[in-house]
């Protein structure tokens, strides 16, 4: 423990990353302060002290461009996970502050957790287990599918869509990706590019969703590229809710042009207890747990107090999301 740091974890994480952090700084951990929802919002997690901390460990609560400018002594913020987008991350570079992430951490997690959605959704196993928890053994009443042959569409290709390739490689499904970041040539040789999203959709069977949520990739996936799977597809979310347009995917739903859907994420989380698309029988949806393993927990806790630690020695996070605007 030391005194001239003081870092704030705004939510719970493993307590191998708390001992890390422990070791160098003074932490307050989410359960020892009372956020206040007043000034910051009822998401957020934060004190009305902020502006005596150093750091700011973050899972999944909101950071916001007011919480950042009252944090006179921040100095990093290090996310326990991948994506950044409940950072504002200009007025992180505004304020000279690197935002740390953890690419790659819980990639084989997210990859895994989509394949059983994909396979959940194919198998009907969600439809049957009721049935059959309601009494009924009508055998005859199941429509599930064979996976093998299916053409899976990633839309992103970055480290969770590369692992779900091998993985449905080894399935005996044919992959087909859209990434206008990554080059044919950076392509394994079980996946094919396609060039537009418009023909990833037209290819594909089923889709799985592998993009951060960038003004770019919000409600990518609508009306006009559910329509183009066929009516035995499926689509696959485990990256951010509000890439694929909720309400244009009930309707495709309840029109039968799509077979089921397998959702990790919604566009308000947590999602209201009568959304639609939580309590359809055609629906797997898991609260935002993909990433989240026992062994996953351990590495982000460590990882994003090595993060701390890094700016703590006066280092740059080893991934710095802003690093090109920062002033160094």
């Amino acid at each position: 423990m030391s005194d001239d740091w003081n870092v704030l974890v705004t939510e719970p994480i493993d307590e191998a990353g708390l001992v890390k952090l422990e070791a160098f700084a003074d932490v307050t951990r989410w359960d020892e302060y009372e956020a206040d929802a007043d000034e910051y919002g009822a998401d957020a997690r934060l004190p009305a002290d902020i502006e005596r901390y150093h750091a700011i460990v973050v899972r999944t609560s909101p950071i916001d461009a007011d919480a950042i400018a009252r944090a006179d002594a921040l100095r990093v913020i290090a996310k326990h996970g991948v994506g950044v987008d409940n950072v504002a991350l200009e007025a992180a570079s505004e304020r000279n502050v690197p935002v740390g992430n953890l690419p790659g951490v819980n990639t084989q997690e997210v990859a895994e957790h989509a394949l059983a959605l994909l396979v959940g959704v194919r198998k009907t196993l969600l439809s049957t287990n009721e049935a059959l928890k309601e009494g009924s053994w009508d055998r005859s009443a199941c429509r599930s599918r064979t996976v093998k042959g299916d053409t899976l569409g990633l839309f992103g290709f970055g480290h969770a869509g590369q692992t779900l390739a091998e993985m449905a490689n080894g399935l005996g499904l044919s992959c087909v990706a859209y990434d206008p970041y990554v080059t044919d040539a950076e392509l394994p040789l079980h996946v094919t590019g396609v060039e537009t999203k418009r023909a990833l959709f037209e290819t594909a069977d089923c889709v799985s969703v592998h993009t951060p949520l960038t003004p770019e990739t919000r409600g990518a996936i609508g009306r006009e590229e559910l329509r183009a799977l066929p009516d035995t597809g499926i689509v696959v979310n485990t990256a951010r809710g509000g890439i694929i347009d909720e309400e244009a995917l009930e309707v495709a739903l309840e029109n039968d042009e799509l077979a089921g859907a397998g959702l990790d994420v919604f566009t308000d989380e947590p999602p209201a207890p009568d959304h639609p698309l939580v309590n359809r029988s055609d629906v797997i949806a898991t609260p935002h747990i993909a990433g989240t393993t026992v062994e996953a927990l351990r590495r982000m806790s460590l990882g994003a107090a090595e993060t701390v630690r890094r700016v703590h020695d006066g280092k740059l996070p080893t991934s710095t999301v802003n690093e090109s605007s920062l002033e160094r």
